[in-house]
């Protein structure tokens, strides 16, 4: 399967494999699918729980690029588990900064990700001290 790759910075031929080469100190996630680049070793999980078992969560991932995708989960994440507002809105408001769809799996780039993160450290400041930021 064609997948972009961020360490490869293109669309690679991905090799589907399991949680026992991507996870092997983690047997519980042994079975589950994960798609990976064989030339750079990025991976990418999948939808494991649904009827589209195998489809991938967005694009294959370097460790510097999980690292990002957490650290801008580590923001917004809080603000969608307070209960005060909807996931659904966090990334409608980043949409509207960014001007296009988004969602953390997909992000392609480290500048791409720095940008979100800027976006949703200010929006975590904020929310701290206003939900209806987001909500307008």
């Amino acid at each position: 399967m064609k997948i972009y790759c961020t360490g490869c910075e293109k669309d690679v031929e991905a090799r589907l494999t399991d949680g026992a080469e991507r996870y092997p100190h983690r047997p519980d996630l042994a079975n589950i699918p994960f798609w990976k680049c064989d030339t750079c070793g990025a991976y990418v999980g999948t939808h494991h729980k649904t009827a589209q078992r195998t489809k991938p969560m967005g694009t294959l991932a370097t460790p510097e690029m999980l690292e990002a995708r957490k650290a801008i989960h580590a923001l917004i994440d809080p603000i969608w588990q307070s209960g005060d507002v909807p996931r659904g809105k966090i990334y409608a408001y980043i949409k509207k900064q960014i001007g296009h769809d988004y969602h953390t799996g997909e992000l392609r780039t480290i500048e791409e990700a720095r940008e979100i993160w800027k976006i949703a450290a200010e929006l975590n400041n904020q929310w701290k001290f206003d939900t209806e930021i987001i909500l307008k």
